[in-house]
């Protein structure tokens, strides 16, 4: 019996060393599971009533920094809110893995986000409206600490953020008084202020202008090399970093590749151009002036826009006539979408300047829709203030009312009109869509049909391709061509890619700094 116990304790001694060595063994890959920050696991998401991206299995790990490419549409915007826990996972799991991947953690910019922090700010004036604080605006301080006590933000932090994205000047501006691309650099840094784990941007050089654009890149390439992981959605190649690692690509809500950088094609292919471009010459607006005396379309003189102590640009003199097509330049701030807001008459102190449109003064009788039903507008402000949940064809029907919303019965021509503009923009599938269940740049391509169905005699397009994959930003740019070079409207095309340029562009105006501070624009024959 002792030799048995013997013999078993040397047994139950030998069984142990060799779990003790067999545990060694799977140390690495305990080890390679530990530096996993998230993981998707035979996961599906939710969209309202649609299920996205089934089947879906991503892993990211520390050190991986990752491109997430993929057309309009795709799931792109989707698949980062699940990991903010914005979008419900409904099917498999999601697993975080490291503190880094909490939603409390992750930093986040998107449009979304954008439209999100402009509806509370609209739901905050009706408080301050009842409490007589009509003087009370969130400003863009406020909006980067997000509601977080002052004291509890690092103050150190706080500056450098601030510095690095170049906006000290914009603290206690108001939200709304900030420029598409002033916002984006508010989120940016609001972003890289309170993140402390995963750090997701969504198209976030959009709407920025060269000197930002080249500023973010240097900013998210220092990151990357601190190991701060980074989740970049975009559209353009040259937005993509080269401390990126990783590439996920997306096509029709499923995921279609991923894997190493070097093993990945980042070719973004567009298609062709669209074709049964229509004739948008206006035949019941009414001519302004002869061949012998043309009266300018848009005309300003000594055209300045202030608010209280600060003067946006100043001393504009400029006349837009027919048959011109213009470029319009500048860096962020410089006054490009006032400027166009006081053309469209969304701009209150367009009535405190000497501005005529169509040959009649501002402010000499004319209505608002008036003026609007001469006038087609896409720009990323009336994206964002658009948010009726309605179909995709009601939404393009509303370009016939310049309403927000439609409230009339269309007539059935004008139904087969803006059915018409859905197919030009490759949108026709999607025309009984709710307009919020869409991604952001399928909606900017209904916009852009929704303001093209009255045949407007001046289209003014303020970044028309922001959000826009490669092949809907080549559809949009040559139906922008095809409307400057081959109907009568007047175009007047804003944007931070010059090299974007329709071939119709005829004229520039480039605003520029001047020395005391205000912006001037100048102007000059684009062809020469």
């Amino acid at each position: 019996m002792l030799l048995v116990k013997r013999i078993k304790g040397k047994m139950l001694f030998v069984y142990q060393f060799r779990l003790r060595v067999n545990c060694r063994i799977r140390i690495p890959g305990k080890q390679r599971m530990a530096d996993i920050l998230l993981e998707f696991d035979n996961a599906a998401l939710r969209l309202r009533d649609r299920l996205l991206l089934e089947n879906t299995s991503w892993r990211i790990r520390m050190g991986q920094h990752w491109a997430v490419l993929g057309p309009n549409g795709s799931g792109k915007s989707t698949l980062m809110r699940a990991i903010v826990g914005h979008a419900p996972v409904v099917r498999g799991r999601l697993h975080r893995l490291s503190p880094a991947a909490r939603p409390e953690a992750v930093g986040y910019v998107s449009f979304e986000l954008q439209r999100r922090l402009m509806e509370q700010e609209e739901g905050r004036d009706d408080a301050r409206h009842f409490s007589g604080d009509l003087d009370g605006v969130t400003t863009a301080a406020d909006a980067i600490r997000d509601g977080t006590a002052p004291e509890s933000v690092d103050p150190e932090r706080f500056a450098s953020v601030i510095r690095r994205m170049n906006i000290a000047h914009l603290m206690d501006r108001g939200i709304r008084r900030l420029s598409t691309g002033e916002m984006r650099k508010v989120l940016i840094a609001r972003a890289l202020a309170q993140s402390s784990g995963i750090l997701i941007l969504d198209e976030p050089f959009d709407g920025l202008d060269i000197a930002a654009r080249t500023s973010l890149m240097e900013t998210l390439s220092r990151l990357m090399e601190r190991k701060t992981p980074v989740l970049l959605v975009v559209h353009r190649p040259e937005e993509i970093p080269d401390a990126v690692t990783h590439v996920l690509r997306l096509s029709e809500c499923r995921v279609a590749e991923k894997g190493p950088r070097t093993l990945m094609d980042l070719t973004f292919c567009p298609v062709g151009a669209p074709r049964d471009l229509p004739d948008l010459a206006s035949s019941d607006s009414a001519p302004i002036g002869n061949q012998q005396n043309p009266i300018p379309i848009v005309e300003m003189r000594d055209t300045s826009v202030r608010y209280n102590d600060q003067t946006i640009f100043k001393g504009l003199t400029w006349q837009i006539h027919s048959g011109e097509n213009w470029l319009i330049l500048g860096p962020n701030g410089a006054g490009k979408t006032t400027l166009l807001k006081l053309i469209a008459g969304d701009h209150a102190q367009a009535y405190a300047n000497d501005i005529r449109l169509f040959g009649r003064p501002r402010g000499s009788g004319e209505t608002i829709w008036e003026i609007k039903r001469r006038i087609g507008l896409v720009s990323s402000e009336f994206q964002i203030r658009y948010r009726k949940p309605i179909s995709a064809l009601d939404a393009v029907l509303s370009g016939f009312f310049d309403s927000v919303g439609i409230y009339r019965r269309p007539a059935p021509e004008q139904i087969a009109t803006a059915r018409r503009w859905l197919a030009i923009l490759g949108m026709a599938n999607q025309s009984e869509a709710p307009v919020t269940h869409l991604s952001y740049g399928e909606q900017r391509l209904i916009l852009i049909a929704r303001a093209m169905v009255k045949c407007p005699d001046l289209l003014i397009l303020d970044e028309p391709c922001q959000g826009l994959d490669a092949a809907n930003r080549q559809r949009v740019l040559a139906l922008a061509d095809h409307i400057g070079g081959r109907t009568a409207a007047t175009l007047l095309f804003v944007t931070h890619h010059p090299d974007e340029a329709p071939d119709c562009i005829s004229h520039v105006l480039t605003f520029q700094k001047t020395p005391d501070g205000p912006f001037t624009a100048a102007v000059r024959d684009f062809r020469n």
